[in-house]
């Protein structure tokens, strides 16, 4: 195996400025706070999802101990899980909406990045 000790030749790449710089670093930050951002949303949504979910487990709980018989306890239990098959297809449905938007302000902050980008090289190419 033959290793190439010659430098690279990149042709028009210039070294990084200290504006270049500067903008990745805040590049950075925004990503690693928006990926906070997101996953903090979705834990708020996911734990007060969660609170719903054992309060409806509670409530079942009591619901079958009040019964007095068995068609009472199988109504009961048969009206608890239509209902939370239905929330979690609700809740499957907010995911779905919270993870389109994130994905679309990311989107969105993404493209603004890259334009500034291009502006800058057209900038100091006619410069």
């Amino acid at each position: 195996m033959q290793i190439n000790l010659e430098p690279f030749q990149f042709g028009l790449v210039s070294p990084p400025t200290p504006q270049n710089v500067q903008k990745l670093v805040f590049a950075g930050a925004f990503i690693q706070a928006h990926a906070f951002k997101a996953m903090m949303r979705y834990h708020i949504e996911t734990l007060a999802f969660l609170k719903h979910r054992c309060e409806q487990d509670v409530k079942l709980a009591e619901d079958l101990i009040a019964g007095s018989e068995f068609n009472d306890a199988f109504d009961v239990f048969s009206t608890f899980l239509q209902n939370a098959a239905s929330e979690y297809a609700t809740e499957a449905g907010k995911v779905a909406t919270l993870t389109s938007k994130l994905a679309s302000e990311t989107a969105r902050r993404v493209r603004k990045d890259a334009r500034t980008a291009i502006e800058d090289v057209a900038a100091k190419t006619v410069t």
